[in-house]
């Protein structure tokens, strides 16, 4: 079952960069170089303790990512975007990762209707333009729910394209809002191995060849031989839905 967070003061984003900066790069010496456990504990019960959230898809290897959280505290905020076009089967699968787990605090985020109103009121924007619907379903609501959040933990993983082969274990994104990686440098039979090991329920549709699950209408099922993410967006350039902003500051990147 999904529950809202508790009324907590947080604490904002910081407004300095200098001071971001600063922080950033004490993250990364002191904990670059633990192990995904080790991390997710320092930052969800030390670091950003009641002012960070994690973000999940439910998707083909989220509940890796998930079980780690839940080891450390099942109380922590998950975020999951309901599109309005996902696959039956990923809302589903919500429902049996959340009970698996035991996580009391999975909030389920919706596009606000004045925006599907305004944009897309056949629901096909995604046949017009991607990017739009991928900001008005799923960018808007996401950054409204990380408003009184310092940090989010992601899944991303440096394997998964191009784009994600210089992941670190902890990010400064362009808002100020600090990003954790825990499975950053995982290879894909690392997490094949530990989804076994977990005792983790599949997502439906990984047998049938969906490696990497997005929106209904933007995914398909992956050929032999394929990028693992080769049938988000299949046809376009486009490779990332947009929540994950580019990194700031990356020159301090090592």
């Amino acid at each position: 079952m999904s529950s809202s967070s508790s009324a907590v003061s947080f604490t904002k984003p910081a407004a300095d960069p200098q001071e971001a900066v600063s922080r950033l790069t004490r993250l990364l010496g002191q904990y670059d170089g633990l192990d995904s456990h080790t991390l997710l504990e320092k930052v969800l019960l030390e670091e950003f303790n009641g002012k960070i959230a994690v973000s999940s898809s439910f998707g083909a290897e989220a509940a890796v990512l998930l079980k780690l959280v839940a080891d450390v505290d099942k109380t922590t905020p998950i975020l999951f975007i309901d599109t309005g076009h996902l696959f039956e089967e990923t809302v589903q699968y919500k429902a049996t990762i959340e009970e698996h787990l035991g996580l009391t605090n999975v909030q389920t985020l919706q596009p606000e209707p004045i925006h599907l109103q305004n944009a897309d009121r056949d629901a096909t924007l995604y046949e017009r333009d991607t990017d739009y619907c991928c900001h008005i379903r799923k960018v808007l609501p996401f950054e409204k729910a990380l408003g009184p959040y310092a940090a989010w933990i992601s899944g991303r993983k440096r394997f998964q394209n191009s784009e994600r082969a210089a992941l670190q274990p902890i990010e400064l994104d362009a808002d100020g809002r600090f990003k954790i990686n825990p499975l950053y440098n995982w290879d894909y039979e690392k997490v094949v191995s530990e989804f076994k090991a977990m005792g983790l329920p599949k997502h439906p549709l990984v047998d049938k060849g969906y490696p990497s699950i997005g929106c209904a209408p933007c995914t398909r099922a992956v050929k032999d031989g394929e990028d693992q993410r080769a049938g988000r967006w299949s046809g376009q350039s486009k490779t990332e839905c947009g929540i994950h902003k580019s990194p700031s500051f990356e020159a301090i990147y090592i």
